[in-house]
């Protein structure tokens, strides 16, 4: 096969190959507002955190989101995810039935920048996100860098295994664990794919997952997610009072999986409010918490001090970190924390797109609104504060001391 044929492959003709080609929170949230806020309405914006012009692909990114809606999930799809004690009949019976409807999304060029915005109900446009990020990302790395083989992927990837071989020894390494969770920003299907495969190949005993459905049921390995920032953001305009909003989102979250599907997300307002808020009765429910923004290390003895002031064994629970990690910054962690608390690690861009030569973007679709009213990411890292409303900011700071 020539150069050019296998630098082909690196690219698909259809981008999201099919409606499992997402990350399982996105079903797993999915399934909670179908059971308890069907009605709900949001709006969504997205945003490039990096100085890029997108704006040259518009057209083509415009075409690619309008093919999703020939999407349908198929029976052995579904076989796959009813399989998943925790997916509910019900469920099933929507996602058969589920396409993804264009006329929730604009694509556009505001101020020569790209715009996206989805709005609409909440059940039909959650699944959206991860998809139209992905398919940004493949449009502007296929014309970036068309000449980019699978197989500089591959090599990296054997590059960092190369390297954490050299820098820690087997018995050290008995307990590291790491997932892909690099679907939205992938440099393209093929790569993820093949990053994927590789890791369940060539690293048996540390990769424990993706969060990627489609290649978690294409290539036998275990499907990881739980909820994102969207469930907690929502809460803060769902009906209890601003203040009780966390409260609210881990309470539904609870009678919804019933102990299973036990990480949680700490970051939607800060690791401090959060824990002002996660007392004795959510932190024997839940088996640990994400971490997805400021220091990692300092979040960690946070977590570790606020289990044993409740009585609680760390040991006993998990940490799951998915920060734009690296290798080298989830090796730090473990050897930091691993004798005090189960540590795990989700690691997306630093797998699949990382590739020599290649720029990596750092893109964003986030909740801006529900049910007409304003909602608030602060997180532990200012940069990632996303409101379109700053008054709400401020009043979100407030209530929540922070």
């Amino acid at each position: 096969m020539s150069q050019s044929a296998v630098a082909a492959s690196t690219f698909s003709s259809q981008i999201i190959q099919n409606l499992l080609d997402t990350d399982f929170y996105k079903l797993t949230m999915m399934q909670a507002v179908l059971h308890n806020y069907p009605n709900a309405e949001v709006e969504w914006e997205f945003r490039c955190r990096t100085d890029e012009d997108l704006s040259p692909y518009v057209d083509e990114i415009r075409e690619e989101i309008h093919k999703l809606s020939e999407l349908c999930i198929s029976a052995e799809e579904l076989g796959f995810m009813a399989a998943i004690r925790f997916i509910t009949p019900d469920f099933i019976r929507f996602l058969r039935l589920f396409r993804f409807n264009s006329d929730y999304v604009t694509v556009g060029v505001e101020q020569g920048q790209l715009v996206v915005r989805l709005k609409g109900p909440w059940l039909h446009v959650i699944l959206f996100e991860v998809p139209i990020l992905a398919t940004i990302s493949e449009v502007r790395n296929r014309n970036r860098y068309p000449d980019t083989l699978i197989a500089d992927a591959r090599e990296q990837l054997y590059r960092k295994f190369d390297w954490l071989k050299q820098q820690a020894s087997t018995e050290e390494l008995a307990g590291f664990k790491i997932a892909d969770f690099g679907t939205r920003r992938r440099f393209s299907y093929a790569v993820q794919a093949e990053i994927v495969r590789c890791m369940k190949t060539d690293f048996p005993g540390h990769f424990v997952g993706t969060s990627n459905v489609h290649l978690a049921r294409t290539l036998d390995v275990m499907p990881l997610g739980t909820m994102a920032h969207e469930w907690l953001m929502a809460h803060q305009q769902l009906g209890p009072r601003l203040i009780d909003s966390q409260k609210a989102a881990l309470d539904c979250w609870v009678r919804e999986y019933r102990g299973l599907l036990g990480i949680a997300l700490t970051d939607c307002i800060t690791m401090d409010a959060f824990l002002a808020d996660f007392d004795l009765y959510f932190a024997k429910l839940f088996d640990g918490l994400r971490h997805d923004s400021g220091d990692p290390l300092a979040w960690g003895e946070k977590a570790i001090r606020h289990y044993e002031s409740l009585g609680i064994d760390p040991k006993t629970k998990t940490l799951t970190f998915s920060d734009g990690l690296t290798l080298p910054k989830a090796l730090d962690i473990y050897r930091a924390l691993r004798d005090r608390i189960d540590v795990s690690f989700g690691i997306g861009t630093h797998f699949t797109c990382d590739i020599p030569g290649v720029e990596p973007m750092n893109i964003v679709l986030k909740m801006v609104s529900c049910n007409g009213q304003p909602v608030a990411k602060i997180s532990d890292t200012p940069g990632k504060i996303q409101c379109l409303d700053p008054s709400f900011v401020d009043y979100l700071r407030h209530v929540f001391k922070v």
